[in-house]
């Protein structure tokens, strides 16, 4: 089989032509279902993120300009897709609680973990912060959004951003660490 150039793949895929499409699908399916897993907290949860993320990057295909590489572009969907999928899951949760919540998330590749067990220990701490301290973890210092942007993804404001950050890195830092000085915060969602 030739090998074909990423604008070449995207512009058949644009026609319609589906070899173009899981081309495209096989060289970022592993990113995408990365951020979607850390988003997510979840490896189910993740497949069905990263199965909607592909089918909006396939639906929106016509629209994606190449101002940036499609793998730049495609991780945008992933996010974004990933994030609204969350909140709509939370408000629902939310609605039977009686409260209101936000996503979920993760990255240990981001914490100086020197091994596989500190890497699963990491993990395991990201999963266990409560999700509104996780989204906006992953958002500032993985994903690289100010807490502007947070606040309009999220739906929070500029200063629970920061808050939220503040007591995700404390907590998750108390976790890592077995430290029982962990923060306590009853509002935290």
């Amino acid at each position: 089989m030739v090998e074909l150039t990423e604008a070449s793949l995207v512009r058949r895929a644009r026609s319609g032509e589906l070899e173009a499409m899981r081309q495209l699908y096989e060289q970022h399916a592993s990113r995408v279902y990365t951020v979607v897993r850390r988003l997510a907290g979840d490896e189910d949860l993740a497949a069905d993120l990263a199965q909607d993320a592909w089918c909006n990057a396939f639906q929106k295909i016509r629209d994606f300009r190449g101002d940036a590489a499609f793998g730049t572009w495609v991780h945008r969907i992933a996010v974004n897709t990933a994030l609204t999928r969350l909140r709509q899951r939370a408000r629902r949760r939310d609605l039977e609680r009686g409260y209101d919540g936000t996503s979920t998330l993760g990255n240990p590749d981001r914490w100086p973990a020197s091994g596989v067990a500190d890497r699963v220990t990491v993990q395991r701490a990201l999963d266990m912060l409560p999700d509104g301290y996780r989204s906006v973890l992953w958002l500032h210092d993985v994903e690289g959004f100010t807490h502007e942007e947070i606040g309009v993804r999220l739906g929070i404001a500029v200063g629970t951003s920061k808050s939220q950050l503040s007591k995700a890195r404390a907590r998750l830092r108390a976790l890592v660490t077995g430290s029982r000085t962990e923060v306590v915060d009853h509002g935290a969602s």
